[in-house]
């Protein structure tokens, strides 16, 4: 680097040439001036370059340590992006493991889901079939009970037609509901007050209900007996304690009655019910007699 040259160094050279004689010229003087000049303006240069280049040399400093900087920024963030790309790998495999696994499962569940299906398609084919057959019952038997329907409605006719007289007097009374008959007769045709034996006219009665009872062979005939809320007493509930036995014993005499007749004893089945299923209401005279009763119903067999 270069080093400025003090002005009175130019003086002193220009003293010691004077001194030495005085024989120097005053050109030479002068060209000596000029050079010294020319050197002090050449410093001058030097020097605005040398600060020109500090000036440089600090913007190259101060953009040497940004790019220090970035570097080391893009160092860090190679390293985060290296730790994200292992990351992302593991993740990677992780995530290719579980696709194969799911894979795996997913045939698996395939294969299970074919052969459900294929199951499911029997069934159908089964159920197909079973519908066919059930709805060919549903029409089969539609049609056996509309003819037993005509069946009890025809026995429901003749019961009307031949019993019309005692239905008239509201001795007896015959109702059809849904398949189920009903012959309700009084205690009083068939039974003396406080007596299980039918008497003479009660068996006639009975011998007409039988003519045409013996006709049926699909229902079964059972025989009800019913009596009113008065509770049994004096001699009578010697023999029978309660009403349950009273209507017991008239129930099974009748029923024995309608065997003997001809009636199918297989068909036949004879109940008691005391006093617990009154048609009428037990605390009028009229509503115990209607209550007092021997009920006949068909029923459809089990």
């Amino acid at each position: 680097m270069l080093h400025k040259i003090p002005h009175w160094s130019a003086v002193f050279v220009a003293f010691l040439i004077l001194g030495a004689g005085g024989c120097v010229a005053q050109s030479d003087y002068l060209r000596k001036q000029a050079e010294a000049d020319a050197l002090n303006r050449n410093l001058t240069d030097l020097t605005a370059q040398r600060n020109d280049l500090r000036v440089q040399i600090e913007k190259l400093t101060v953009a040497t340590e940004g790019l220090i900087a970035d570097k080391d920024r893009l160092t860090i963030e190679k390293e985060m992006l290296i730790a994200d790309q292992d990351k992302l790998k593991v993740e990677k495999d992780r995530l290719e493991r579980e696709r194969a696994d799911l894979k795996v499962r997913l045939d698996s569940v395939t294969e299970e889901s074919i052969r459900t299906i294929e199951r499911l398609l029997n069934r159908n084919i089964e159920l197909e079939g079973d519908k066919q057959m059930l709805a060919e019952s549903i029409s089969l038997l539609r049609k056996t009970k509309e003819v037993e329907v005509r069946k009890v409605s025809k026995t429901y006719e003749d019961l009307l037609s031949e019993m019309k007289g005692e239905i008239a007097q509201g001795q007896i009374a015959i109702t059809e509901l849904k398949g189920k008959l009903t012959v309700d007769v009084l205690d009083k045709i068939l039974f003396d007050s406080g007596q299980t034996e039918i008497r003479p006219e009660g068996l006639l009665v009975l011998k007409r209900v039988v003519d045409i009872l013996i006709t049926v062979t699909d229902k079964v005939i059972r025989v009800e007996g019913h009596t009113d809320s008065i509770p049994i007493s004096g001699a009578l509930a010697k023999r029978y304690p309660t009403n349950w036995e009273l209507s017991a014993a008239r129930a099974l005499n009748v029923t024995r009655y309608l065997e003997k007749e001809g009636v199918d004893p297989t068909l036949l089945a004879a109940v008691a019910f005391g006093e617990y299923q009154p048609v009428a209401d037990n605390d009028t005279p009229e509503g115990r007699a209607k209550n007092r009763r021997i009920a006949i119903i068909l029923l459809p067999k089990e």
